[in-house]
């Protein structure tokens, strides 16, 4: 490729960024479009053919560039259904969510709370509830000690009952 002047870079960048803005519909991705074009050209340079049409080279390069990000981006936010079909689904355009595992979960934790001692699941409710220490032993008339051992106690059990929803 013939050694290309400041003025001749502008000139070609004019005459592409329409082409990159037609493409991306945005014009910082435009810019970054044609900047990663014009690498690619002078990456490549020795790929071009002396007297062949430099514009139509570079438009080339642009549309394919275009082509291999976008690829990229479809790719990367679609799985692939295994179904007989075999059909391509964005997966963020098409997802559900699922709320029957969080429904058991609850439902698990209030079962398992709902199992404690009484002595031990009364402090570790108010707790949860928003009261501070000293405010649960002034309520239930016992040492703070003992507001601080029992809801540790009932914290143990519920880790110990609900070990399944645990985080590895």
């Amino acid at each position: 490729m013939a050694v290309l002047e400041f003025d001749s870079i502008d000139k070609i960048s004019q005459a592409l960024r329409p082409f990159a803005l037609k493409l991306t519909k945005d014009v910082e991705e435009a810019n970054d479009l044609l900047q990663e074009t014009l690498l690619k050209a002078f990456t490549n340079r020795d790929k071009f053919a002396e007297g062949t049409n430099l514009k139509a080279w570079l438009y080339t390069i642009m549309k394919n560039t275009f082509i291999t990000n976008y690829q990229r981006l479809v790719r990367r936010n679609t799985f692939i259904d295994t179904t007989e079909n075999l059909h391509y689904i964005n997966s963020r355009e098409n997802t559900t969510e699922n709320l029957a595992y969080a429904d058991f979960a609850l439902k698990d934790i209030g079962e398992a709370i709902e199992s404690l001692d009484t002595a031990y699941r009364t402090p570790f409710m108010m707790h949860f509830r928003g009261f501070k220490y000293h405010e649960i032993a002034d309520r239930l008339q016992i040492p703070i000690g003992t507001v601080k051992n029992r809801i540790h106690i009932a914290r143990k059990e519920l880790k110990t009952k609900l070990s399944q929803y645990e985080k590895r």
